[in-house]
């Protein structure tokens, strides 16, 4: 899968088929030696905290992105939640009242930012 100068094109032709294999699974060029290797590591199926099935080299994009079960943070009060939790939590979360430093208003934890520009 790369250009070769024509004049080594056979000896290099030779090489690969002798030490090089594709993978099956994701059409890589891989040493016949570390094959096994490369299948166990990056293709075996692993079960995420979630329950669902991947190849393992897709678990942390998986884990970081997409996972419903993913630590996030809630925008109001920083508590680290997971992510299938965090629209319940915010709306009660942002639905407590603190009081105005300016006015004295309790105010909407979700509104606080906006607060300001209203505010007295």
């Amino acid at each position: 899968k790369k250009d070769i100068p024509a004049v080594n094109f056979i000896i290099h032709e030779i090489h690969c088929r002798r030490n090089i294999e594709i993978c099956p699974y994701c059409s890589d060029s891989i040493p016949k030696s570390e094959m096994k290797n490369h299948i166990e590591s990056e293709h075996v199926q692993v079960t995420c905290k979630c329950r669902m099935k991947m190849e393992n080299s897709l678990l942390k994009d998986h884990e970081a992105s997409s996972c419903p079960l993913r630590p996030v943070l809630c925008q109001f009060c920083d508590i680290q939640l997971a992510f299938n939790k965090l629209q319940e939590h915010e709306l009660y979360c942002g639905a407590r009242t603190e009081p105005c430093g300016r006015c004295g208003r309790n105010v909407l934890v979700r509104e606080l930012k906006e607060h300001p520009q209203v505010c007295g």
